[in-house]
């Protein structure tokens, strides 16, 4: 399987890195929590979700990233749609050099996905947070 182990240890570790940046902001982060079955019965999984304790608004995040050109891209369209199933509104934060500009264009289309780079100031807008 190509990426295989390193793929893995790629998406945790950005996983991680947007959790950090979350606590950061002072804001309670849990991490792969269930919520729910999809279409076909697998569990579907949250990678982030992040609660401001002021407020109690949450935020679901899906955490991608491609290190290098390949068919893991190919999911993106299924876990964007996905997002519309969860019961609190939710994004994919995404990074990486293997995205394609197709790929990259479509994610900035559908006003569901930011890459890492503009997480933090979108996360500061929609948490009322000072900018």
């Amino acid at each position: 399987m190509p990426g295989g182990r390193r793929s893995t240890e790629a998406g945790t570790a950005f996983r991680e890195k947007v959790a950090e940046l979350a606590l950061s902001l002072r804001l309670v982060v849990d991490r792969e929590v269930a919520v729910g079955r999809r279409l076909w019965g697998s569990q579907r999984i949250i990678d982030l979700i992040l609660t401001d304790p002021s407020s109690q608004r949450r935020l679901g995040i899906e955490c991608k990233y491609q290190h290098s050109s390949g068919s893991a891209q190919d999911k993106i369209p299924a876990v964007v749609s996905d997002i519309a199933s969860w019961p609190i509104e939710g994004i994919v934060a995404y990074d990486g050099p293997g995205f394609s500009r197709n790929m990259r264009v479509y994610l900035d289309s559908t006003g569901k996905a930011i890459t890492y780079d503009d997480l933090e100031v979108w996360l500061r807008l929609y948490f009322g947070l000072e900018l």
